[in-house]
């Protein structure tokens, strides 16, 4: 069967489609909203972290500038300097430098000879252009890569207050490490990693220095950029401390975009979950909403087609759920009732039909009866006469007891069939049945032979045995009568004269008896009439053996039918509920049908 020939499959996968996609659409417009407000928030910070890394830079440039003011007009060292001693500068260094705890202190005379280099090489304030700047009376900030950091360096003049122009006695540099600490300091406060390089490398870093090297392709960037160091992923935005282009001082903030997208898929996590137990809920509320939906149609379906099946038009439909369909209910009990009027039909039908074949059996019994009587009527003109001998009269006597037989039988087929089926329902084991019924039909010994198969496990069918008994033996007679009728003819195969008793129950409910003959068969054009009253095609039937079968078999609220092939025998099928539901009882026939 197709996916979607059934109305239940159909109100499901519609239901629980507009289910997951109410569910997962929500949540994928939201996880992914959420995701892109992260990542937007993520580079805001980033913005904002270089933007304080580039003040907290400002700021201690500004402070190193002023301390070196200071310094460099202070009494002592100018007339230290101007003494042009080393070990008269020297003292003053060592002090001046623990005092602002500076990572170099040089001082060099007018000449630009440097007297002093503490902390640091003397090449540190080799930068000629900064000295020349300095000499001449301006100041000016200078950076020099070093294996562990970024050295900034501020230059500014040793100055004698003169009338007119100042004279320059020489010039101080107080130099400051960006190393490690620095890095590590600048990360408390911008709450991100912070790295700084100085002539294309990465000079120092919060991080760990394995991941210098990754860090190198961010520098000179000036937009934001993804960079994977180790298991993390980081977005990075790199800001120059002073211009210098690619080569220039640069410091690199970090952001971990691992970390921060951690609650991110803890929560698509948490929301994957719940949308798979919403999924599950809803495609089992719309499995249950399909089922109370379509199961009473499908109850009624299936009473359709049983009752198709089977030709048994009484069939009832039992709903009663409290979670059934209403509509459906209405249905099955608006199917119910149609049914009921259906059965009454029938059996007004039924009885319409009998008091009209009572009818038409007039003429029936008029030449059923006819030749009895006549050879009845002989045999007492014989015994009328003079001198007939005992032999004769045994003879006749013997005649008019055929003859009266002979009618006592039609009389009970036309009673039989006349007056209404009455049942009498309990328990019967449909093999010891099914076996009498052999028994009273069929020979014990010689042909037809009777195969009897009844399914294993097979229990007690409530019935009216005897009336049951009554349509099987009708139907065996007839079996009995194709099988002899080939016989006689001569038959191809050792088997072809046997008969097949069949009981099983193919469904629930119901118990099917079929017997089957390898006889003639019946012709087609006869077949839809072999349950007609009256219809035989034997020379000495009466033709109500199958009619009072089909009869009884009604009256059980069963159903039968017959299938043939000329030629190759004949099968009647007869399917019984197991447990008959309670019928009315048939209205008492009237007119002729009462007088029979």
């Amino acid at each position: 069967m197709r996916l979607l020939s059934s109305l239940q499959n159909r109100i499901f996968l519609a239901s629980a489609t507009v289910a997951v996609l109410s569910i997962a659409f929500p949540i994928h417009f939201v996880t992914t909203r959420l995701e892109r407000e992260v990542e937007a928030e993520l580079e805001r910070g980033l913005g904002e972290s270089a933007s304080l890394v580039e003040q907290q830079h400002a700021a201690r440039l500004q402070a190193l500038v002023l301390m070196a003011r200071l310094i460099a007009d202070l009494p002592k060292l100018k007339a230290a300097v101007d003494t042009n001693e080393p070990t008269t500068v020297q003292p003053l260094a060592v002090d001046y430098r623990e005092l602002v705890r500076s990572d170099l202190f040089a001082v060099a005379n007018r000449s630009g000879e440097v007297l002093v280099a503490l902390g640091g090489p003397a090449g540190a304030i080799a930068d000629r252009s900064a000295l020349q700047a300095a000499l001449a009376g301006r100041e000016s900030t200078t950076f020099r890569a070093q294996p562990d950091g970024v050295l900034e360096v501020v230059t500014v003049p040793i100055s004698m207050e003169r009338p007119g122009t100042p004279e320059v006695l020489g010039a101080l540099s107080l130099g400051f490490i960006l190393n490690d600490g620095l890095a590590a300091d600048f990360k408390r406060v911008t709450a991100g990693e912070v790295a700084f390089a100085a002539e294309g490398t990465v000079r120092a870093s919060s991080l760990p220095r394995v991941d210098d090297r990754d860090l190198a392709g961010v520098l000179g960037r000036p937009d934001i950029r993804t960079v994977r160091l180790g298991e993390n992923e980081y977005v990075a935005l790199s800001r120059p401390l002073a211009p210098g282009g690619e080569r220039g001082p640069v410091a690199v903030v970090l952001r971990s975009r691992t970390e921060r997208l951690l609650f991110l898929r803890t929560f698509r996590t948490a929301l994957v979950v719940a949308t798979l137990v919403a999924v599950i809920v809803a495609i089992a509320t719309s499995y249950a909403l399909a089922r109370t939906v379509t199961r009473p149609l499908a109850a009624i379906t299936a009473a359709m087609r049983e009752m198709t099946a089977t030709g048994d038009l009484a069939r009832k439909i039992r709903l009663g759920r409290s979670w059934d369909d209403e509509d459906a209910g209405v249905l099955a009990a608006t199917f119910d009732t149609l049914t009921d009027s259906i059965a009454r039909f029938q059996r007004e039908a039924a009885l319409r039909e009998r008091l009209s074949a009572l009818g038409r059996l007039s003429t029936v019994i008029a030449h059923e009866i006819r030749n009895p009587l006549m050879v009845i009527k002989a045999s007492l003109r014989t015994l009328a006469r003079e001198n007939v001998s005992s032999a004769e009269v045994r003879e006749l006597a013997a005649d008019i007891d055929h003859e009266v037989t002979r009618l006592n039988l039609i009389v009970d087929d036309v009673l039989d069939f006349a007056r209404p089926v009455r049942l009498e329902y309990a328990p019967v084991d449909l093999e010891a049945l099914c076996r009498d019924a052999v028994a009273a039909t069929l020979p014990r010994s010689g042909t037809p032979r009777c195969h009897l198969a009844i399914e294993a496990g097979l229990g007690p069918v409530t019935t009216d045995a005897e009336r049951l008994r009554t349509a099987l033996v009708n139907i065996l007679a007839n079996a009995r009568d194709a099988a002899l009728a080939r016989g006689a003819r001569g038959s191809e195969t050792p088997f072809a004269t046997d008969i097949e008793v069949r009981v099983g129950a193919p469904r629930p409910g119901r118990v099917v008896l079929e017997v089957e003959d390898h006889g003639l068969g019946i012709d087609l054009a006869d077949l839809p009439h072999v349950f007609d009253p009256y219809f035989t095609t034997k020379r000495t039937g009466s033709g109500l053996g199958l009619a009072i079968a089909k009869n009884i078999v009604d009256a059980m609220g069963g159903a039968i039918s017959a299938q043939s092939r000329p030629g190759e025998g004949t099968r009647i099928r007869i399917d019984l509920p197991a447990t008959p539901e309670p019928r009315p009882e048939p209205a008492p026939a009237a007119g002729p049908a009462s007088a029979a």
